[in-house]
């Protein structure tokens, strides 16, 4: 088992583009007086777990930012990879192959969640740890609207977009309670070997290890609301920033 005294290279990769379309410069909002993207660089920082605290931006202002708050933003992103339909694959293989060096496992630390901390990214590593490094890990939380009961339009009708029965009744038809346990990805926290960019052409295993969230260290900020309807419970997530 890989433990933090002897790990070779762990590096911290936060993606902020510049063309947010939800919320304009989301990665830059201020939350309790500090953007987005510190809460992540100080949380990566502050759990001494990584050897470099990469940002990958196509913009200088978020570069003198990131800068501001302990991180490195070595080169900045090339515009074609920061585009909103860009692939994660592609601004990962691109920075770990211009930081010329030879890194074991990355972490992906989006800024849209705050509220994962130096603890929560400490506790995600030990259960990378756990499953002795083989398998990639990411963030997830219970779901609140079951894909059972979403659909889909085809033609003049609509279909299920999960299909299953419960005591010979569809899903749609059938309580919550009684349907299989789904969960949903966050933009908290992934953890993947590096040659898996090499190997897999993804930024992930074919197999992945759930780390399962509380509901206030998973949350994300997509929309203006998600900001307005901030709790005192989920601002106590929040990592202390001194600079």
């Amino acid at each position: 088992m890989v433990s933090i005294k002897n790990r070779k290279k762990i590096v911290a990769l936060i993606p902020a583009r510049s063309g947010s379309v939800r919320i304009k410069n989301k990665n830059i909002l201020k939350i309790q007086n500090h953007p987005l993207l510190a809460y992540s660089i100080r949380s990566a920082i502050n759990s001494k777990l990584f050897s470099r605290v990469i940002v990958s931006t196509d913009s200088k202002k978020y570069k003198k930012i990131a800068q501001h708050y302990g991180a490195e933003v070595p080169f900045l992103r090339p515009k074609n990879i920061s585009l909103s339909n860009s692939s994660d694959f592609e601004w990962v293989k691109y920075t770990l192959e211009n930081l010329k060096e030879n890194f074991d496992f990355f972490f992906i630390l989006r800024p849209t969640n705050p509220f994962r901390n130096s603890k929560t990214i400490l506790r995600a590593w030990k259960l990378f740890q756990k499953h002795n490094c083989k398998f990639s890990v990411r963030g997830v939380g219970l779901t609140k609207n079951h894909p059972a009961k979403m659909w889909y339009k085809s033609g003049k009708f609509i279909k299920p977009v999960l299909k299953g029965k419960y005591k010979n009744q569809p899903f749609y038809n059938s309580q919550f309670t009684v349907l299989p346990t789904i969960f949903l990805q966050n933009a908290s926290i992934e953890i993947s070997q590096c040659s898996v960019i090499r190997k897999n052409k993804t930024i992930t295993t074919k197999k992945i290890i759930p780390f399962i969230m509380k509901d206030e260290e998973g949350h994300d900020i997509n929309y203006i609301n998600d900001v307005k309807n901030l709790s005192n419970k989920k601002l106590k997530y929040l990592e202390k920033i001194e600079v």
